[in-house]
């Protein structure tokens, strides 16, 4: 057997001696080892209970960019109920609504159908504010309305209220009726009578032969 053989073996010995480095190892880790693993074992059953999607942060408001549009939407409809229970609907190609506190929508390409005694009507304007709580429809430019037995009534820049089934402007305003053009300061109009009242400067040219027809 070479030096080299007897060296290793003589080492080997000397570790594997009772009380030696081997014995004390061993019995350090009989120790240290459950404690670790039961170390382990309680992170791995209290890590799912703490877990928390939730983040919290604060934000100053003179350093956060507001949003100036909270909701788009595309084809919009909405849908409520006049003064008597009946329905009425309004289509829009597009509505843009600035706040959930504000319960105003900008309606674009609009067409609003309601019931009356005599049958349905529908409304239509390139542009208008409705208000969802009072029901009312601000016009921003032309509209025209018809219903049935070919009534139809063009004029601009009116309030519509969808509840109460009427027509209103403190403005100027001019239209056409089958009974011919009319114009003046102020309008109002009540659509299930079919009667319209012009004050300020009221002017009504009558088609000849239109109320004999109608």
């Amino acid at each position: 057997m070479s030096e080299l053989a007897i060296q290793t073996r003589d080492t080997r010995r000397v570790w594997a001696r009772p009380g030696g480095s081997h014995d004390r190892m061993v019995r350090t880790l009989n120790r240290v080892l459950p404690v670790f693993i039961g170390a382990l074992v309680a992170v791995l059953v209290v890590a799912p209970l703490a877990k928390r999607n939730e983040i919290s942060f604060v934000l100053a408001k003179d350093k956060v960019d507001m949003a100036k549009e909270r909701m788009r939407l595309t084809r919009a409809t909405y849908r409520g109920e006049d003064d008597q229970g009946r329905p009425f609907s309004l289509d829009a190609g597009s509505g843009v609504q600035a706040s959930s506190k504000v319960p105003v929508v900008q309606l674009n390409d609009l067409s609003a159908r309601i019931v009356l005694d005599d049958g349905p009507g529908v409304l239509r304007a390139p542009a208008a504010h409705y208000n969802m709580d009072q029901r009312q429809l601000q016009v921003d430019g032309p509209m025209t309305y018809q219903s049935q037995g070919g009534y139809r009534l063009e004029t601009r820049d009116v309030m519509a209220s969808l509840a109460g089934k009427s027509l209103s402007s403190d403005k100027p305003v001019q239209g056409k009726m089958p009974l011919g053009a009319f114009s003046g300061n102020r309008m109002s109009a009540d659509l299930n009578s079919r009667t319209v009242i012009l004050s300020g400067g009221a002017r009504l040219h009558i088609v000849q032969g239109a109320a004999k027809g109608r």
